[in-house]
C-alpha cells in the first residue's frame, strides 16, 4: 500500500479599510497546504486511517493508535508517530465533540498534557498538523486518543482522519 495525502486549511480574507479619500485593501492570510508522500521521514507518511462515527449521549471513543485501528485492507495499524489529525463535527450535533483527555494511556501529542482537550463546535473542524517531526505514539502508555460527545442528551456524529508513520 502506498500513501499520498494533502493537509489543507486556513483563512484568507480581505478587509476594505476607509482611512482616506480612496481607502485601501488589507489582505490577511494564514494557511496550511502540506503534501505528504509515502515514507517515514519529514513530510512523509505510511499509515492513514479515517472513519465517520456516531456516539450516543455522553459516550466516548478511545481510539488506540498503537494497534487498535484497521486500515482499508483490514490490517491493524500501529502508529509510531502521528503527523496530522483532522476531526470534523457534524453540523446537526447538539453539543461539542471533545478531543483529547483520555483517562489513562493518553496520547498527548499536540495537546500539551494528558488532561488537555479541544472542543470542536457543531459544524466545526479541528486540523492539527506536524509534518516535519510528528507526535510520538507510545504503545500501552501513550496511545489512546479520546473523542467525547459533549451532549448528555443526544447522539453526535463526527468524521476523523489520522495520518502518520509506522516507525
Amino acid at each position: 500500500m502506498t500513501i499520498t495525502a494533502d493537509i489543507y486549511g486556513g483563512i484568507k480574507g480581505r478587509e476594505h479599510v476607509v482611512d482616506g479619500p480612496t481607502g485601501r485593501v488589507v489582505t490577511h492570510e494564514v494557511g496550511l497546504n502540506t503534501a505528504f508522500v509515502d515514507g517515514l521521514t519529514d513530510f512523509k507518511a505510511d499509515r492513514i486511517w479515517s472513519d465517520e462515527r456516531t456516539l450516543s449521549a455522553s459516550a466516548s471513543d478511545s481510539l488506540d493508535l498503537a494497534g487498535g485501528l484497521t486500515d482499508s485492507a483490514g490490517a491493524a495499524i500501529t502508529f509510531a508517530k502521528v503527523r496530522a489529525i483532522v476531526v470534523k463535527a457534524a453540523l446537526a450535533n447538539g453539543a461539542d465533540i471533545v478531543v483529547g483527555g483520555a483517562a489513562s494511556n493518553t496520547f498527548t501529542g499536540p495537546f500539551g498534557g494528558a488532561t488537555h482537550t479541544v472542543a470542536v463546535k457543531p459544524g466545526g473542524t479541528l486540523v492539527l498538523c506536524a509534518p516535519k517531526t510528528g507526535w510520538p505514539v507510545t504503545a500501552t502508555t501513550g496511545d489512546i486518543l479520546k473523542i467525547l460527545n459533549g451532549s448528555g442528551s443526544a447522539s453526535a456524529t463526527y468524521q476523523i482522519a489520522i495520518l502518520g508513520n509506522s516507525a
